[in-house]
């Protein structure tokens, strides 16, 4: 996937230039901690289980392991490398963006909290369903910024699987679709569609104010007195206060 841009700074309307944003900092120090951990993973398979240790599983979880819900956003299979490739990707092309329009610390705290509330989900539909299987993986949290990048850059034009050009508030209501029917189906096949579905819901209901309730009411408040308000013609006489 690949996507017209603006240059730095300029968050409004589609993209004018065909490109690749510089890594940012937060961006550089998560991509560096997921290949490091990969790494690990690698060199560690025969003398630990750094899976059952750090990745996120529902059993592990009502037994106190609740680093987990952190932890496991920095696994990736060791197996399938594209699984790392593919997140980082991600990451890099559309968190660049994200990171410079909030700010480092609003943004890992973002994405820190679209990973922690698809693992969430992850661990309750676990629990419901008796599914004891690990989960892995940045994924979560990515599509929590594609949720964020498709409302801040609602009409930027990007190229899906660097062929089908579409807005990225289109390319995220199709992740979003993708994620939902996926977990209809009767097979994964390896990918976790609860935690890519969590990952975006906690992202809309942050990015709502959900959690945040005194700005919330504030929000609300403003906005009922706002209805009260209506414009008048210019040639009425009356005062407006």
């Amino acid at each position: 996937m690949s996507y017209y841009r603006q240059p730095p700074y300029r968050p409004q309307g589609p993209g004018v230039a065909l490109g690749l944003p510089p890594i940012t900092p937060v961006n550089r120090r998560i991509m560096i901690a997921c290949v490091a951990v990969w790494v690990l993973q690698i060199l560690a398979a025969r003398f630990a289980d750094l899976d059952r240790l750090l990745g996120l599983s529902p059993l592990a979880i009502l037994r106190g392991s609740v680093w987990q819900f952190f932890t496991y956003m920095y696994l990736h299979s060791p197996t399938r490398p594209m699984h790392l490739v593919l997140n980082m990707l991600m990451l890099w092309m559309l968190g660049g963006d994200l990171e410079r329009y909030w700010g480092g610390r609003r943004y890992f705290a973002y994405y820190s909290v679209c990973g922690i509330g698809a693992g969430a989900f992850v661990v309750l539909l676990g629990l419901w369903q008796g599914d004891p299987t690990l989960t892995i993986g940045a994924s979560g949290a990515i599509y929590g910024l594609v949720l964020a990048y498709g409302t801040i850059y609602a009409e930027r034009i990007i190229l899906f699987m660097m062929i089908f050009p579409m807005k990225a508030r289109t390319l995220s209501w199709i992740l979003f679709g993708l994620a939902f029917l996926g977990n209809w189906s009767q097979t994964g096949g390896g990918v976790s569609h609860i935690a890519h579905l969590g990952g975006m819901v906690v992202g809309y209901l942050y990015l709502k104010r959900a959690w945040r309730l005194g700005e919330l009411y504030r929000e609300l408040r403003w906005r009922i007195r706002r209805r009260r308000l209506r414009v008048l013609p210019r040639d009425d006489d009356r005062w407006i206060h």
